[in-house]
């Protein structure tokens, strides 16, 4: 006779989850959100979907081959192993780097050439936006300055010897973040990204490359991509001001008394706690501040501290992404949103967070103009 087997509970907020599919309709990408506390998964979400009733019955090899050769790829679980350049967002790490470094401080203040933003070599350049200058870290995040964020990579490498020395010290704070690795979580599938190592420049490069070769970086641009899962266990330890659980979602299983200690064993980044008051402080200021980049996003009494990203795309329409923490003080979500096609982050990813945020925290949605604009937006018809 058939024997039971044992009972699974999962992390997963089912309401939130739920949003966060109605949300993500007729749009290309993924949600993953977080309990910073716990590192317990409550939404995980890649668009589009399927229906699995479709992957049982007679019909199920049928209609297998059409979900396969679907060009939206429903069959591919973007959460875990999409790869995307994380844009501006990964500001905030070298931000962080830097400060730890001690190669700036947060009262540092760089220049922005407005549409020029940062220049090196011979007519090169990363593009920026006219603002106030000059401006110091936290102003930095708030408008998202990419001179700024230049400015400081490249100081932080001319403190080090060697290229090399320089590299490889990033890399490893990087990594401290769960970055380039498959984080060892409890699914049975996912992609550690790409963090590339300086042996990867030096061969690339023939040996001759410094800060400027890879400014790229400095932005969140380059060779660096990450997964939306990463993304938000980054956000998780911001939030945290400096540590993190592995992201998992299996909450219980019966019978036995506690889940893997893999996942209830709290892991630092390389990053001091006290680092982390200016970053977040800027990221606040993205929401509430008068030059903010996701002023769109504010929810009435609630401290939202987030990180709008942009990133290129050189297949078509550049990618929306938006990382955020609620509240500021012992967070209970984090959350990464990346919108394929989505342009700014400003326009997609970032009011879907605050949506799946408000929804989470309040129960109820205060903004209903923008769930309405969220919810009858169609990214893929205009792909």
């Amino acid at each position: 006779l058939p024997i039971a087997g044992s009972t699974l509970i999962s992390t997963i907020d089912i309401d939130l989850q739920t949003y966060g599919e109605e949300l993500m309709q007729n749009k290309i990408g993924a949600i993953v959100a977080i309990e910073p506390s716990t590192g317990e998964i409550l939404s995980l979400v890649s668009a589009p979907t399927y229906n699995p009733n479709l992957l049982i019955g007679r019909k199920r090899s049928d209609n297998y081959k059409i979900l396969s050769e679907d060009e939206n790829k429903p069959l591919f679980n973007r959460a875990l192993q999409g790869t995307y350049p994380p844009g501006s967002t990964f500001k905030l790490i070298n931000g962080l780097i830097a400060l730890q470094e001690k190669s700036v401080t947060k009262n540092k203040l760089f220049s922005c050439d407005g549409d020029n933003g940062y220049s090196y070599g011979r007519d090169r350049h990363v593009g920026c936006h006219p603002h106030q200058n000059p401006i110091g870290l936290e102003k930095g995040v708030e408008i998202s300055c990419n001179a700024y964020f230049c400015h400081l990579y490249d100081s932080y490498f001319n403190q080090f010897e060697s290229t090399i020395s320089a590299y490889d010290n990033w890399h490893n704070h990087v990594a401290s973040f769960g970055i380039g690795n498959y984080m060892n979580n409890d699914f049975t599938t996912g992609s550690a990204g790409k963090l590339p190592k300086s042996s990867y420049f030096e061969k690339l490069y023939s040996g001759s490359w410094n800060a400027n070769t890879i400014i790229s970086m400095a932005i969140g641009q380059g060779e660096l991509l990450l997964t939306p899962i990463q993304m938000a266990n980054m956000t998780a330890i911001i939030a945290n001001r400096g540590f993190y659980y592995t992201p998992h979602i299996i909450k219980e299983i019966s019978e036995q008394e506690s889940i893997d200690t893999n996942f209830t064993k709290k892991r630092y980044c390389s990053i001091e706690q006290k680092h982390f008051t200016p970053i977040i402080n800027g990221m606040q200021k993205v929401i509430e501040g008068k030059d903010g980049t996701a002023q769109n996003s504010k929810i009435p009494d609630l401290e939202i501290c987030g990180k709008t990203g942009t990133a290129q795309n050189p297949h078509g329409e550049d990618h929306s992404i938006f990382i955020a923490f609620a509240p500021k003080d012992n967070p209970k979500i984090a959350i990464a949103v990346y919108v394929e096609n989505g342009g700014f982050g400003s326009t997609w990813a970032a009011p879907i967070a605050s949506l799946m945020i408000d929804k989470y925290m309040n129960k109820s949605i205060n903004n209903t103009n923008l769930e309405e604009f969220i919810l009858n937006g169609n990214l893929i018809s205009e792909k």
